[in-house]
């Protein structure tokens, strides 16, 4: 099994890829245009940190600071 991201971005990506609604009912819910949301799950294009925060309350993502061991991990 492969290691899960700890990137931003592909959290955001999993929790809509994984969602229990379809990407026009997140894209209507959220303001985000389908288009750049699908571009986005594509990795083709980013999103502003407007959008990102829109999909973070929507989902109900926080960040978390984690302390890293004095090996840098």
């Amino acid at each position: 099994m492969g290691k899960k991201s700890n990137k931003v971005s592909d959290r955001i990506r999993e929790a809509v890829q994984t969602a229990r609604v379809s990407r026009y009912r997140i894209s209507r819910d959220t303001g985000i245009e389908e288009s750049a949301l699908s571009r986005f799950l594509s990795k083709e294009r980013a999103l502003s940190m407007k959008a990102i925060d829109a999909l973070a309350d929507y989902f109900g993502l926080e960040l978390v600071r984690r302390r890293k061991n004095k090996a840098g991990e």
